[in-house]
């Protein structure tokens, strides 16, 4: 009997040995969690002052073109992925763009004819050397927001097309992030990939 007894109290020692070593990390846990929570709240602070310094600098024209409150600086990537798409489906664009970062252009190729005076006379005629695509820019620094939002609209235009060409419909003009995940995730989907 005593050695059973002698059994029972050294595995009742080991057991609060191991009770309290699980403790000790616990607790050792419990600190590691709160000093990565600080670290985790100086961080939030941190980038919050960076996102008011760099948004301050700037001033917020109130009737300019935004997207979720960012001033069309995803266009020219959006416009990069909606080209990128159209060389692996294949099927060309009617309006090209001229990249240039944050700094694109989307091009028009429709004519945009000038009058030019004939030497043959006073009248003004138009000559087919005069015709030249138009760019538009995807981006507002200094620009017309006039052609800026024509940008928009081709580059929707554009998206319109791609959808229209693997047979979804479009959800609208003035969606084109919405529109650009939409052929994103239809062109990933396994029935795309199969067909």
């Amino acid at each position: 009997m005593e050695s059973l007894s002698d059994r029972l109290q050294g595995a009742a020692e080991k057991a609060k040995k191991e009770e309290q070593r699980l403790g000790a990390e616990v607790r050792s846990l419990l600190v590691a969690g709160t000093a990565l929570s600080v670290a985790n709240k100086q961080l939030e602070v941190s980038c919050e002052v960076l996102l008011r310094s760099y948004a301050g600098s700037k001033l917020v024209n109130p009737g300019s073109l935004t997207i979720l409150g960012l001033h069309l600086t995803m266009l020219p990537f959006t416009k990069q992925a909606v080209s990128l798409i159209s060389s692996y489906l294949k099927v060309p664009i009617r309006y090209p763009v001229r990249l240039g970062g944050s700094h694109s252009y989307i091009i028009d190729p429709s004519p945009s004819i000038e009058p030019v005076s004939s030497s043959m006379g006073s009248s003004s005629t138009t000559s087919q050397s005069n015709v030249k695509p138009v760019e538009f820019p995807l981006f507002l620094d200094g620009q017309d927001t006039t052609r800026a939002a024509y940008a928009v609209f081709l580059l929707n235009k554009d998206l319109e097309q791609l959808l229209n060409y693997i047979g979804v419909k479009s959800l609208g003009p003035r969606h084109v992030l919405a529109n650009l995940k939409e052929l994103v995730r239809t062109v990933q989907s396994a029935e795309f990939l199969e067909s």
